[in-house]
């Protein structure tokens, strides 16, 4: 019996109740959760934006350690401390075939799959995003977790399998920032805040945050910011005041709306990037004109993951954390239970906080 977070559907808020996890299968994992971060995914799973079996378990962004091991696991063993990956590569679709992992046509497939039962009435149970972190342990598969490089906290490992690597890769990455760019970051919650800290490390020249709470300048320049905008209807104008009248050569949209999207792409300057890692709705659409995508020559992306291969970056940024470049404790806003992932969702919808983590 474990206790766990569990979305009953789309839609509805979400009921701490006992479910029934099997012993590991073959090619299977079982891990004791240490803590999971509730990040805007997880509020997208819960509304419809992003399709999720339900009964669910949501939380993707986990640390704990194994318990035990089905048959044909080696790379793990009972005692070892890991970090959840929520999307693992197949290894062998097109996309992976390609290099492209973070785009791997399989690595979803596990969250249509019932992985547990709801006692009571012996409901089938969907692992959210394939690894259902809101609960005290998970059963996922061998190819989801990775092990935790020796010197990170475990706890705070948990930011590692989504904020973190999304973040970096952003960065390094799908944006490619060089040393002495300035960078526009649209949305300081986890993801915002890791992209600060990732593009401090890349030796960006300037770094300017933008968020509708003005309580979060403090945050964001602990995280590595040397400006902060209020974001309104002349956040772009402002962000090109401040790059002496061109544009940022790097904007990172965090958030996931058409509006920030839009100013993003406008506060960057001639030939420069916007990289976009917030998840919008279908709704959200975003317009340019023909005359100005040839006239300003700008990129735009899109990023899943951060472009990330987890099992390679992973190792690169516990480097960062171990020589004290990346501090994950300072993303923490909150440390919280199973019971409060409610008010966490409500502080994400309302644009407060940074990361708040579920500590088992």
């Amino acid at each position: 019996m474990v206790r766990a977070a569990v979305l009953p559907a789309v839609n509805a808020p979400l009921v701490v109740a006992d479910i029934e996890l099997p012993e590991p299968g073959p090619g299977q994992v079982r891990v004791r959760i240490a803590a999971a971060g509730v990040c805007h995914s997880d509020l997208s799973l819960s509304n419809g934006t992003l399709r999720q079996p339900a009964p669910a378990v949501l939380g993707h962004e986990g640390a704990g350690t194994v318990v035990a091991v089905g048959e044909g696991v080696g790379h793990v063993a009972p005692g070892d401390p890991v970090v959840l990956n929520w999307a693992p590569a197949c290894g062998s679709c097109h996309f992976c075939a390609l290099g492209e992992p973070w785009l791997c046509a399989e690595a979803g497939a596990a969250a249509a799959r019932p992985y547990a039962t709801l006692l009571g009435d012996g409901s089938a149970v969907h692992p959210g995003l394939g690894t259902a972190a809101f609960a005290e342990e998970t059963v996922v598969a061998a190819s989801a977790v990775l092990p935790l490089p020796d010197g990170v906290p475990l706890t705070d490992a948990a930011l590692l399998g989504c904020a973190v690597l999304t973040g970096y890769g952003a960065v390094h990455h799908s944006a490619g920032v060089r040393g002495g760019e300035s960078v526009a970051v649209y949305g300081v919650g986890g993801v915002g805040l890791a992209v600060l800290q990732s593009a401090r490390i890349a030796g960006a020249g300037q770094i300017i945050a933008v968020d509708v709470a003005p309580a979060k300048e403090e945050l964001a320049r602990a995280a590595g910011a040397t400006d902060f905008v209020v974001s309104g209807d002349d956040t772009a104008k402002h962000i090109r005041r401040l790059t002496g009248g061109h544009g940022a050569d790097v904007a990172v949209e965090c958030v996931g709306r058409a509006d920030t999207i839009r100013a993003a792409w406008s506060s960057t300057r001639r030939g420069g990037r916007t990289t976009v890692v917030g998840i919008g709705g279908q709704d959200q659409q975003v317009t340019f004109s023909a005359l100005e995508l040839f006239y300003f020559g700008r990129t735009l992306s899109g990023c899943v993951y951060g472009n990330c291969d987890p099992s390679h970056d992973l190792p690169l940024v516990a480097e960062h954390v171990r020589a004290g470049r990346l501090d994950l404790s300072a993303m923490v806003t909150d440390r919280i239970g199973l019971d409060d992932i409610p008010a966490a969702f409500e502080a994400m919808t309302s644009g407060r906080g940074g990361r708040s983590l579920v500590v088992f």
